[in-house]
């Protein structure tokens, strides 16, 4: 198997689909709970969408690494700074986007930094998903490309086991785990100041921080691992055993990592990134027996595939849209993005979240056909 297999794209595909669909319920207060957050320990399905796209990075970047190696540093590093740096910057653009908000019937400039009405320092987030995945590219980029896989398999296990250390010597002795004792609060704050952190969990926060990217790097290195793996087992039964073993070891390796160091996607615990990387190489190597070995090629096969083509464009797409049409304000009090959940989907009967979450599959729809019109037109945005 020497080039990029399908499964890849149907399923880092399915991961942006379900990016998509938990972004952009109708009311963030009618959700169904697996489409919700772990509160703080534990997970939900939600919680598997951000790991399996880390996990897709890697896998694809194992296709590309031996094409850099062979055009040598120079290439490398302007394919890999030139990446990072546009995922980056464009994920500081959403979070500013679109710079101006409604105060008290008026737009104003959202300034990069200010002092609010109750004396809390706000301003425009600086990391966040796009950022954590520049961030992690970048870094599991160089691993690897100097290091060799080997290696960077062995710095990877380092670099989760010192994590888990540095969890528990660094933060608050009484509750090293909870969101205030977590040490990389501190380091949050310290480098990208009050301002610029994440608010929406009530207290300065941030679930991208700093500190919880380092485990995440080797989420990047563990799918870099398993494509190239692919790649030299080819497309047989030893391969595809070898991931389900390898995918059900990891598995179990996190659900006992679980009792001593809780799984937890918001400072992305060790034990989360090896459970999740299990989860990811078990459904990988699913896909890849039924897409490629029994050529089960269907209609959901295809309409993941069609997401996967320009993953991070439609992701940024889905976060740009929603936030510049609520600029735009109709005499009811809805915008262009939601007037059709305020004027149908929340007036059904019953269960509300029912007309949240067909809100959100009407913008999976309308995604997806832009999509598509780029597929048949191939346009495909590769950053």
């Amino acid at each position: 198997m020497n080039q990029r297999f399908y499964s890849l794209d149907v399923f880092r595909g399915a991961t942006v689909c379900l990016m998509i669909l938990v972004n952009n319920p109708g009311s963030w207060g009618h959700i169904y709970p697996p489409l919700e957050h772990a509160p703080w320990h534990g997970l939900t399905p939600t919680d598997l969408v951000f790991p399996f796209f880390l996990f897709a990075v890697g896998n694809a970047l194992s296709f590309v690494m031996p094409r850099l190696q062979q055009k040598g540093d120079a290439t490398f590093w302007k394919k890999v700074i030139t990446r990072s740096l546009l995922i980056f910057l464009i994920g500081l653009f959403l979070t500013w986007w679109p710079f101006v908000k409604w105060v008290d019937g008026s737009l104003v400039f959202k300034p990069w930094a200010y002092i609010d009405s109750k004396g809390m320092p706000q301003g425009v987030r600086i990391l966040g998903v796009l950022a954590r995945i520049a961030i992690c590219y970048f870094f599991a980029s160089v691993l690897i490309y100097y290091l060799k896989s080997k290696t960077a398999f062995y710095i990877g296990l380092l670099i989760l086991l010192l994590y888990w250390v540095l969890c528990f010597t660094l933060g608050n002795p009484a509750d090293p785990l909870s969101m205030t004792g977590w040490f990389g609060n501190d380091v949050d704050k310290s480098i990208l100041g009050l301002a610029h952190m994440y608010k929406g969990e009530g207290i300065p926060f941030d679930p991208e921080g700093i500190m919880s990217t380092l485990p995440a790097i080797v989420q990047v290195i563990f799918g870099y691992l398993v494509g190239e793996y692919i790649q030299k087992k080819g497309k047989n039964y030893e391969m595809l055993s070898g991931l389900f073993v390898a995918g059900v070891a990891l598995l179990l390796t996190g659900f006992c990592w679980d009792m001593v160091f809780p799984i937890n996607k918001k400072i992305w615990t060790s034990s989360y990134v090896v459970y999740t990387t299990g989860l990811a190489m078990i459904t990988i190597a699913t896909m890849i027996y039924l897409i490629e070995f029994k050529n089960v090629k269907g209609w959901l096969s295809k309409f993941f595939n069609v997401f996967g083509k320009n993953a991070l464009f439609v992701f940024a797409l889905s976060a740009f849209l929603p936030k510049g049409l609520a600029l735009i304000r109709f005499a009811d009090g809805s915008n262009p993005w939601n007037w059709l959940y305020q004027n149908l989907f929340s007036t059904l009967p019953g269960d509300p979240r029912l007309g949240s979450l067909l809100h959100a599959l009407c913008v999976i729809t309308f995604m997806w056909l832009i999509c598509w019109w780029m597929d048949k037109k191939k346009i495909y945005v590769k950053v």
